[in-house]
């Protein structure tokens, strides 16, 4: 659970060198900073979807939830209705899971909320980000935290303000996916 060899030649994380999908997500997504609406409520979205699946899985589904979820246009996803419930419970191109499509609608509610309130969801999630001044790149996997006191607050506040199945975990996960902490392992050529 160290970096290693990728297929041409570069150290990468571990993690990232079993599927061709995780080593261009790792390259180009994972631990990159990301703002923005749409990126920041479609990266919350899947890392919900992910619980309890592999990464992987939500990877290859990708595209499907794009499409599934309108390109994740904030004021389509929040006014969807019953119609729009059943016909992503028998979408086959995602995660079919009425939990968490039903807290994907409604974190887009929750999205909208922050904006008529004169915030957004870059400024809340990115609120939470660590100073990086004081974290030493880990050096294997086992140094990796799947929760941090971070992560914890910006799971309370997200609930506070309306979102669902974002625990603890999942906030930490999208820490990392969305660059608000740098998880790259030591000797890894793509920490920044």
């Amino acid at each position: 659970m160290g970096v290693a060899t990728g297929p041409d030649g570069r150290l990468r994380c571990w993690w990232c060198l079993d599927a061709s999908e995780l080593l261009v997500y790792h390259d180009e997504v994972w631990g990159r900073p990301m703002h923005g609406e749409r990126e920041l409520f479609e990266m919350l979205t899947l890392e919900s979807f992910q619980s309890g699946l592999s990464w992987l899985t939500i990877l290859r589904k990708r595209d499907g939830f794009r499409r599934a979820f309108d390109d994740w246009d904030l004021e389509r996803v929040a006014n969807y209705g019953d119609r729009d419930t059943d016909r992503l419970l028998a979408d086959a191109s995602i995660v079919r899971h009425r939990g968490k499509i039903e807290a994907a609608i409604a974190n887009a509610g929750a999205t909208l909320a922050l904006h008529r309130a004169g915030e957004s969801l870059d400024e809340l999630l990115w609120r939470f980000a660590p100073s990086d001044e004081d974290r030493r790149a880990p050096e294997s996997g086992d140094e990796l935290p799947s929760v941090t006191p971070e992560a914890t607050a910006m799971a309370k506040e997200l609930k506070v303000r309306g979102f669902r199945f974002v625990g603890p975990t999942t906030a930490h996960s999208l820490m990392q996916a969305a660059g608000l902490v740098n998880d790259h392992l030591a000797g890894c050529e793509l920490r920044l």
